[in-house]
């Protein structure tokens, strides 16, 4: 099945608060949450100017698959998963049986993803990447299983705390 199709199955079985992942052919993954009619929240590139866009672009092209991630901004957007920007080869599917985690109330995911969304922070490959942000929307709780030699389920404190100081106490 080629991506394109992919993202048709994707978009047609999932459901809102579903983590999607992206897998890339380099052996790691993008992560995003679902949010309904086609679209994803994730980790994004930041605001850039003309000068930053034209450097990731050449970034983007030495390092195809990590460009955007050494330049270490991000903002979490709302984008139609057909247009997240993917390497060749990438896969894209619903996967919410990679973590340990029970999922939240529809409310709470709402309201951890408006908080959230349009937020810039900066890229940690450990302790603050797109999978603990899509793990923390989906549960409350941010954790990353592909960092290799980290311990699987284990929720990072540091990211959790980090995401639910912008989040509103109920």
């Amino acid at each position: 099945m080629d991506y394109k199709e992919q993202v048709e199955q994707v978009v047609s079985t999932a459901q809102f608060g579903d983590l999607i992942e992206f897998s890339y052919p380099i052996g790691y993954a993008h992560w995003g949450v679902y949010d309904g009619d086609g679209y994803v929240i994730h980790f994004s590139v930041a605001d850039e100017t003309q000068v930053m866009s034209t450097f990731r672009n050449c970034l983007q092209a030495i390092f195809p698959v990590c460009g955007d991630l050494l330049l270490g901004e991000t903002k979490i957007r709302r984008q139609l998963l057909s247009e997240v920007n993917v390497p060749k080869g990438a896969r894209v599917a619903v996967s919410n049986d990679r973590h340990d985690l029970e999922p939240s109330p529809v409310e709470e995911i709402r309201k951890r993803r408006d908080a959230l969304l349009d937020k810039e922070f900066t890229y940690k490959l450990f302790t603050h990447n797109c999978e603990h942000f899509a793990t923390f929307v989906r549960s409350g709780k941010a954790m990353c299983n592909q960092i290799p030699g980290k311990p699987k389920n284990k929720e990072c404190v540091e990211s959790t705390q980090l995401f639910s100081y912008l989040v509103p106490s109920s």
